[in-house]
């Protein structure tokens, strides 16, 4: 994994050695990497890597490939190999800017829950547009079936895989399903994402118990989750299999989605997009709505529809964009009426 670097050497004299790693965790400009062999190695990042003001940001993730040299007694991260992905979120506060939570990713499993606490459609949903936007395949995965809500699960999940989600019902404490959920992450890098209080970190120790990672639980008096992890936390328990956990969010901004190109993030949309009356239609009230008439058959899912249509609002309120813009119809004969 090493490369000794032809003779070059340090102030001191001594070898300077280079190599290439994985990003396992990034904590305010210091990394983890673990080499082939699995070694997990401290690194700092070169000052003209991180830019002008000095701060890491976006440069160095979770899941890149990172280039390295050791000068001396310290490893220098100085780049990254170009990224074939990468899942993004918008970042907490009142300027609008892009968090890098990993990338190089095969897949997300989101975490969710239908009971303590109760399912949240508008998180889930905003998760799945961004996974969609960033081209990266998603699993839903809801928790806590030792609690019961097997019918609900039932439905959430077939709403779900009418949108080409596959998902799960299973019980991190009682283990069931989970070596169906254990086979589907093997051979794969997968991000795991959740609302608080979904379990994901004891979701994460039933899959794989040598993880020991912090589980948390559901405060009782506000329903919310506690968080348990504090950074983006890469592990590999197994050759070939990768595993990234998450700090439980109790919010999740999109990132590089506008109102207008929303309706793209949702996958069932998509056979129906061009179909409506209207070229700029809102899918809300407008005759010949092919979404609308989609969700109203149950082609799509009614609360993938209903969800899609607050986030949009939510969107325009952000944007500024007007809802309010005149309808202009097709040109051409093909539009559904």
């Amino acid at each position: 994994m090493v490369n000794d670097a032809g003779g070059a050497g340090d102030a001191g004299g001594m070898a300077v050695a280079s190599g290439s790693a994985l990003v396992v965790r990034v904590d305010f400009g210091a990394c983890t990497l673990m080499d082939e062999a699995g070694e997990l190695l401290d690194a700092t990042v070169r000052a003209r890597v991180m830019g002008r003001r000095k701060a890491l940001g976006n440069t160095v993730v979770v899941g890149d490939l990172a280039e390295w040299t050791r000068e001396g007694e310290r490893i220098v991260i100085g780049g990254v190999a170009p990224r074939r992905n990468l899942f993004s979120r918008r970042a907490a506060g009142e300027r609008a800017e892009e968090q890098v939570v990993a990338a190089n990713l095969d897949q997300i499993v989101l975490v969710a829950t239908v009971r303590d606490p109760e399912f949240k459609a508008g998180f889930v949903d905003r998760v799945l547009a961004q996974a969609s936007h960033q081209g990266i395949a998603a699993v839903l995965v809801l928790n806590k079936a030792d609690l019961g809500g097997g019918d609900e699960a039932r439905a959430v999940l077939g709403d779900y895989a009418r949108a080409g989600c596959a998902g799960l019902f299973v019980s991190a404490r009682e283990g069931a399903e989970i070596e169906h959920l254990r086979h589907s992450c093997r051979a794969r890098r997968t991000l795991f994402v959740g609302h608080s209080g979904v379990g994901k970190s004891t979701l994460l120790n039933a899959l794989f118990p040598d993880l020991e990672l912090r589980a948390g639980e559901v405060n009782k008096k506000t329903g919310k989750g506690r968080h348990t992890t504090t950074a983006a936390w890469l592990v590999r328990p197994e050759a070939g299999l990768e595993l990234i956990d998450t700090p439980g969010v109790r919010g999740f901004g999109l990132w590089g989605i506008g109102a207008r190109e929303l309706d793209h993030a949702y996958p069932e949309f998509r056979p129906f997009l061009g179909e409506c009356r209207f070229a700029d239609c809102r899918h809300v009230e407008e005759p010949g709505c092919a979404i609308r008439g989609a969700a109203t058959s149950g082609t799509i899912a009614m609360r993938r529809f209903e969800s899609f249509l607050k986030l949009r609002e939510e969107l325009e309120a952000e944007s500024g964009d007007d809802p309010r813009r005149p309808r202009t119809p097709r040109s051409h004969g093909g539009a559904r009426s």
